[in-house]
């Protein structure tokens, strides 16, 4: 499960591509769930990162 960070909370999904303008996410069939802007995308995480309420550096 990848985590795409975005200014109004997260979406969650299975893969991603990166493209010209931005990020398409997709669900575990392959099916996009939606298109992210670079200039709305804060980050793209593995469900391993945990998130906190204080900002830290991911090990």
């Amino acid at each position: 499960m990848i985590r795409a960070i975005i200014p109004d909370g997260m979406i969650e999904c299975d893969d991603y591509n990166h493209g010209e303008h931005g990020v398409d996410l997709y669900d575990e069939s392959g099916e996009l769930i939606a298109f992210v802007p670079y200039a709305n995308l804060l980050a793209l995480m593995n469900e391993g990162v945990a998130l906190g309420d204080e900002p830290s550096i991911a090990d």
